[in-house]
């Protein structure tokens, strides 16, 4: 998105800027793009964009601080993490506030997000026995042997607009505690949330130049991509260009891990509570709007359950209020009317395809303003392998259901799927649920759980095309991508103990 003059409504504040050493940073670029409040369809504000000097000068500071804060004590860090905690626990109103001001999803949820980075955050506050090492006493006479786990220096974070506040929070907690310092890119669609995250930081005592903010675009991902001192890249976001990343990055010389695009299926066996099975479709289709790589948005109905079950979930949809996410709705706009224009094209080519409009959210009637980015919850049935709306990560409140008469076919379609980030079964058999969990092709599995989003002491992390790099985030993979580790051999020589030796070393 490139500078434009808004059109909509006239924007007095200043950009929203980067954060580099400690403080704001307006930067050296001219460039800005619109920042939108998606119920009302207006430009709030606006952001400023980094060019490669921007990107230069946050790195050049993440650079500086490294030093310093990889020697600073683990008890220290966990205690400007801890103070973090308690900081973003008390105001997280706040920050809600912020992300629905921008993002458009309801407040709860907004607060159900915000609460899930925390987990991550009190994990890292452990940080302490996961980076622990290993030690062999005496491995050869009078040697000994250990390992340590070491920071890698500074490390990009380049994150999704869904999320703004959670997903930074899945890996920033981890790389600061394990001693790294971090620059930052959130998107451009959502700024706010990133600067207000880094003034907590700072007043939780983190020291200037561990926690770096850069906005912007393309220009900005590449330069930080490229730039010789970024030790490693997370990235969270569309199939293409996670694989863009983790191609880019690589090639480079940095460590990755770039989380990519989702098309997860819930299969509904024959035995299940279809009550359940439809608040579960419900809530996992078209919270936030379907604006979640773990949103539900393949529905495999197997054997006679179809019928019921579409009409149990139809009849929940009808019952949803949209609207504006600060008037106590259940389900907000979408981010902006491009991407609301797109999701409603989806809908418009299943129907052309063949498939069955049940619950039409394109003609909703939101409790909102009429320029608001609205697209009600959508059902279609009879849906097929071959049209767009299975094929395709629509990223929006649009629930496909498959009809398919066996197990081995639900299982067939979910493991000849290019994604495998998260998978759902429903089901009383307890004998089907663990053959499903031993035989799908994914990395996130639910077992009447509809998004199965590992707590934050496990990892969170798709197969095949969802996933690119050999580490997931959070958890013991988030310490282990943030850190890498030594191996010492030691040896203390007695006083009497000499001699030259060059046969190669040996144990004795």
């Amino acid at each position: 998105m490139t500078t434009t003059q808004t059109t909509t409504t006239s924007t007095t504040t200043a950009p929203a800027s980067h954060w580099l050493d400690g403080k704001p940073y307006a930067g050296t670029s001219t460039r800005t793009g619109e920042v939108f409040n998606p119920a009302t369809g207006e430009v709030s504000s606006l952001v400023a964009f980094a060019d490669e000097q921007d990107v230069a000068a946050a790195v050049a500071s993440a650079k500086a601080a490294f030093p310093a804060w990889r020697d600073t004590s683990l008890t220290k860090r966990t205690q400007v993490l801890f103070a973090f905690r308690e900081l973003l626990n008390a105001r997280k109103n706040e920050l809600a506030e912020i992300i629905t001001a921008e993002h458009g999803k309801v407040l709860s949820d907004a607060l159900g997000e915000i609460s899930r980075g925390l987990e991550v955050v009190e994990v890292a506050c452990g940080i302490a026995h996961l980076v622990k090492g290993e030690m062999s006493e005496n491995a050869s006479t009078n040697v000994d042997v250990y390992s340590v786990r070491q920071p890698l220096g500074p490390v990009a974070v380049i994150s999704p607009f869904n999320f703004p506040a959670m997903v930074p929070m899945w890996f920033f907690p981890m790389a600061i505690a394990a001693g790294n310092t971090v620059v930052l890119k959130p998107s451009e669609k959502d700024p706010s949330a990133s600067l207000w995250m880094a003034e907590l930081l700072a007043e939780a005592g983190l020291p200037a130049g561990v926690f770096n903010v850069v906005q912007g675009d393309k220009v900005a991902v590449d330069a930080l991509l490229t730039h010789k001192d970024i030790k490693a890249v997370s990235f969270v976001g569309s199939t293409p260009i996670a694989k863009y990343v983790y191609e880019t990055a690589t090639a480079h010389g940095k460590r990755v891990q770039a989380l990519g695009g989702a098309k997860n299926h819930m299969v509904v066996l024959p035995d299940a509570d279809l009550d359940l099975a439809a608040d579960s479709a419900v809530n996992a289709g078209f919270g936030s709007a379907g604006e979640r790589c773990m949103a539900i948005s393949a529905l495999v109905a197997v054997g006679p359950v179809a019928d019921d079950l579409v009409a149990k979930i139809a009849e929940r949809s009808h019952g949803l209020k949209i609207g504006d996410g600060r008037r106590n709705c259940d389900m907000g706009p979408l981010v902006t009317k491009p991407h609301r224009d797109k999701v409603a094209g989806y809908i418009d080519a299943g129907e052309s395809d063949g498939a069955t409009v049940v619950v039409d959210g394109r003609d909703v009637q939101p409790d909102g303003a009429a320029g608001g980015f609205w697209l009600g919850p959508t059902l279609l049935d009879h849906v097929t392998p071959d049209m767009s709306v299975y094929t395709d990560e629509i990223f929006g409140p649009v629930l496909s259901v498959l009809r398919v008469e066996t197990y081995e076919e639900a299982l067939e379609l979910i493991n000849s799927n290019p994604y495998g980030n998260g998978t759902a079964i429903f089901t009383n058999d307890g004998g089907a649920a663990r053959k499903f969990r031993t035989e799908v092709e994914v990395g996130m599995v639910g077992i009447n759980v509809p998004i199965p989003v590992p707590v934050a002491y496990y990892s969170f992390g798709g197969w095949k095309n969802s996933l690119f790099g050999d580490t997931h985030a959070y958890g013991v993979d988030g310490v282990r991508f943030f850190t890498r580790t030594k191996a010492i051999t030691e040896r203390w020589l007695d006083p009497s103990h000499g001699g030259i030796n060059l046969g190669f070393p040996q144990n004795h």
